[in-house]
């Protein structure tokens, strides 16, 4: 009755589905992939209609998952120590030793706190009669929480009336479930997340969970051992002690010291550092030893093995051919099974017998035979349909769906009230990864009668890291993207502002008038005509000095900074790319205009929303000092009037007296270095004396005291002295 009413109510969220995704396009709810060998940001296909589970059956699955996951935990302990299960026979040794996810380089550790697998991500799939089955458990880095959880927020405020109506337990516990497993396998010191880079195709759910955990977002780079401790170096060079590091990047080039040599993305003598039980990682290097989709055939005897309990939930019916009468069932039987390579992940290496030819299924054979540790096979289950809103023709569809469920371990072991349901985008498919083109929908786990909805963990405040410290741990490499933030969204905005006048020139039939604009800015003025000048300037993408591409380099400053900046705040950021790519879409409309109007205003929201949120004051200084230096930059190459330099003098000098007593970082010396260099030839020599006594105040560190008098500069005596948009004769300034 319940769920029935729930699955009425959730409809009305299709009528929101629009609304909905383009949140998720504002925000930047993207995942990552390679084509051709070239990068891809894309958004992740969400679609409105919930799975929804009753609260009796997820009480079960609950009940299963813990089971599976502390005994998965109880294996890893062992495998790595005693080996008690392989000595009686449970699981023959040239399993354990012959996976690619077994690391001798760990044999003999037990991690801080016991914890193996601290974050878990369990496959399950829904049969047609309804019963659960465990297709897959990911150990080593699950990914996909941070989709539902995301979601679910936007879902919660478009349609408040329906969470207030609906018993749905709230899945907004899942940050600090983390946090707090963070904690208590920490040893001492700040928690990092450990991402391997912008590029990486979960790159968002790393920051976004850095953000929402209050740990640091760390590059290999920001991080270095040193007598067997790890530390996170900031701009200054100063050092914090990590106490647990939430690592997103494969064992293979976790530590080159240790694994793969040729790594350029690992961080030299972390597994020393772990070894020696200085630092936690989570999830817990070697754990691929207990994912392998061999070890998985096992599972089962794990539960009765450790917890002497009988499993709750099951494995897919499975056959391993590297014993012979399985090997036979599968060589016999392979058109009707599925076949998995069990060093593949992401929906790769999944072979349905059915669809092979003769000469394919000889050949898949042949492989079996030769290498049969390599692969294991499955029953097809006949999975649940689960109805999606076609986006072509806005009709309920059918399609396969897969429900990955969290399970967080710390002091005790918890399952997340959501998970990651992901469906086929293409219908009767039954591989429905995101790396296959399929997409995701939310969780709903509904809560039985009489049960709070209250959900404590919820409702606390995580202290982030950064607040534990008197400067944000901000590296040199992220003051480098404050920085350049600052400079191109800058760029973007003024180019715009002061291209529109030359605009109105060329409209009103002075169509040359572009070219000393042009000229001013160092851009080709070897055009056929305007049109194809707005085309380049404003639009294409391969031209590094157009708008375009410096919103593109704004972007991927930004989304690096989303655990300082907030998500609330990159918004706006998105927003602005969103906007010139729509502007760039009507290209050949007037319309355009109205689009590049929009850029502008995101930029402008954006800054205020910098200056009027929480975020360190040093965050702040470090763009808003970039965004000035590129003001003066672009205002003396327009030569601009003298009562114009004054405002961006003013802000440039106030924000670096904030930084008072602070090193200073490289970016600002050299840019400001080059400035001054450029200004004599511009005719601003009064304006490069200035900024050369604005320089006296960035020695080795920042001189409040030197700045102050150049805050009430008098810009009358910094007027540009020679006119370069103008005639030489007339006055110079834009008029």
């Amino acid at each position: 009755m319940i769920e029935s009413k729930a699955q009425k109510m959730a409809s009305e969220l299709v009528d929101r589905r629009a609304a909905i995704n383009r949140e998720l396009s504002r925000n930047g709810v993207r995942f990552g992939i390679y084509k051709n060998g070239q990068y891809h940001d894309q958004l992740f296909p969400y679609d409105p209609v919930p799975r929804i589970i009753a609260s009796d059956e997820f009480d079960e699955l609950e009940r299963g998952l813990k089971q599976r996951v502390d005994a998965l935990n109880a294996y890893l302990k062992d495998v790595y120590s005693d080996k008690r299960i392989v000595h009686d026979g449970v699981i023959p040794e040239e399993y354990v030793y012959t996976s690619a996810g077994y690391f001798p380089q760990v044999n003999g550790v037990t991690p801080p706190g016991g914890v193996f697998a601290h974050i878990a991500g369990e496959d399950l799939v829904q049969g047609e009669d309804g019963k659960w089955w465990v297709l897959e458990d990911n150990l080593r880095i699950p990914s996909g929480a941070s989709y539902p959880l995301f979601v679910r927020d936007i879902e919660r405020r478009i349609s408040p009336r329906l969470f207030r109506d609906v018993r749905v337990r709230d899945n907004r516990a899942y940050p600090t479930m983390l946090r707090r497993s963070m904690d208590f396998v920490s040893t001492e010191g700040i928690a990092v997340v450990l991402t391997p880079g912008r590029f990486n195709s979960a790159f968002f759910e790393h920051a976004y969970l850095a953000e929402k955990t209050g740990a640091v977002l760390a590059f290999p780079e920001d991080l270095e051992v040193e007598n067997n401790e790890l530390y996170f170096i900031d701009y200054s060079g100063r050092k914090h002690r990590v106490g647990v590091v939430y690592r997103r990047l494969s064992d293979e080039y976790l530590d080159p010291f240790a694994f793969n040599a040729d790594s350029v993305i690992g961080v030299p003598g972390l597994l020393g550092a772990y070894r020696a039980g200085n630092v936690a990682i989570m999830n817990a290097p070697g754990n691929g030893a207990a994912d392998d989709k061999a070890i998985y055939y096992f599972v089962p005897a794990m539960v009765q093995y450790y917890l002497h309990e009988d499993p709750i939930l099951h494995n897919a019916p499975t056959y391993m051919p590297m014993f012979s009468e399985d090997r036979k069932t599968v060589l016999d039987r392979l058109g009707e099974l599925v076949i998995k390579d069990v060093a593949e992940a992401g929906g790769y290496g999944v072979v349905f017998g059915s669809s092979l030819d003769a000469r394919q299924r000889e050949e898949l054979a042949d492989k079996i035979k030769a290498e049969p540790r390599r692969f294991i096979a499955q029953e097809v289950i006949q999975f649940r349909d689960i109805d999606v809103v076609d986006p072509a023709t806005g009709r309920m569809e059918p399609r396969k769906a897969d429900l990955r469920a969290f399970v967080v371990t710390g002091p005790d072991t918890h399952v997340w009230y959501s998970g990651l349901t992901r469906y086929s985008s293409v219908p009767g498919q039954m591989i429905v990864n995101s790396s296959q083109g399929g997409g995701f929908k939310d969780t709903w786990v509904l809560a039985g009668e009489g049960e709070s909805l209250e959900n404590e963990w919820a409702s606390k405040r995580i202290i982030a890291d950064s607040e534990r410290h008197s400067l944000s741990l901000l590296t040199a490499s992220k003051a480098d993207n404050l920085y350049w933030l600052g400079r191109y969204t800058e760029r973007v905005f003024t180019t715009l502002t002061r291209f529109f006048p030359f605009y109105d020139q060329v409209m009103d039939t002075d169509v040359d008038a572009f070219r000393p604009f042009a000229r001013a800015l160092d851009l080709p003025e070897d055009f056929e005509d305007f049109d194809t000048f707005i085309h380049t300037f404003l639009y294409d993408k391969n031209n590094p000095n157009s708008v375009r591409s410096a919103m593109d380099y704004a972007f991927n400053n930004a989304v690096i900074l989303r655990p300082e900046l907030t998500s609330r705040v990159l918004q706006y950021v998105e927003m602005a790319l969103s906007s010139i790519a729509d502007a760039t879409a009507l290209s050949s409309d007037a319309e355009d205009i109205y689009a590049q109007r929009d850029v502008n205003d995101d930029l402008l929201a954006f800054w205020g929303a910098i200056e009027n949120s929480t975020i360190d004051q040093t965050l702040k200084a470090f763009l808003f000092i970039g965004k000035y230096l590129e003001r003066l930059d672009l205002y003396t190459r327009l030569a601009v009037s003298a009562d114009e330099l004054r405002a961006p003098i003013h802000k440039l000098v106030s924000y670096a007296m904030t930084l008072d007593g602070m090193p200073v970082p490289e970016c600002f010396a050299s840019g400001l270095r080059w400035l001054i260099g450029q200004l004599p030839n511009r005719g601003y020599e009064e304006l490069a004396k200035t900024l050369k006594r604005f320089q006296e105040g960035f020695n080795d560190r920042v001189a409040a005291e030197t700045l102050r008098p150049l805050a009430e500069v008098n810009t009358m005596n910094l007027a540009c002295s020679k006119a370069l948009l103008s005639d030489p004769d007339e006055e110079s300034g834009i008029r």
